[in-house]
């Protein structure tokens, strides 16, 4: 099993930055892939950006160029650092992590953390 514990949202400005952590309760080596969700209100949860084992991320694109997501082994955390932040950036952001049990996947989920992008 893996327990996610999310950080790092709050209220920002329109163009201000956050940075989201993602603290796993494993080794994130051993975990095949991490990454990011989010789910404004009324809408469907969305990917936002998808780390896979090997280091590489795909973004989505109503964020690429302005999100990033990274990784601290060391900590066993994953980060995803928010530029020119929008008001259409507010949502609950969700990590994800897809831990490989037995022959499948199965994926775990942090709590949320809200991300508020208003004057």
């Amino acid at each position: 099993q893996v327990q996610l514990v999310e950080s790092g949202g709050g209220l920002v400005q329109p163009g201000g930055s956050l940075r989201l952590s993602c603290a796993a309760s494993k080794s994130i080596f051993s975990i095949n892939a991490m990454g990011w969700y989010r789910q404004a209100p009324g809408k469907q949860r969305e990917m936002v950006a998808n780390m896979t084992s090997g280091d590489s991320t795909n973004y989505a694109d109503p964020v690429k160029g302005r999100f990033t997501n990274s990784r601290d082994n060391a900590k066993n955390t994953v980060y995803l650092k928010m530029n020119s932040l929008k008001p259409e950036d507010k949502a609950v952001y969700y990590c994800y992590a897809d831990n490989a049990e037995g022959r499948l996947y199965r994926r775990y989920w942090g709590q949320g953390t809200q991300v508020t992008v208003s004057s």
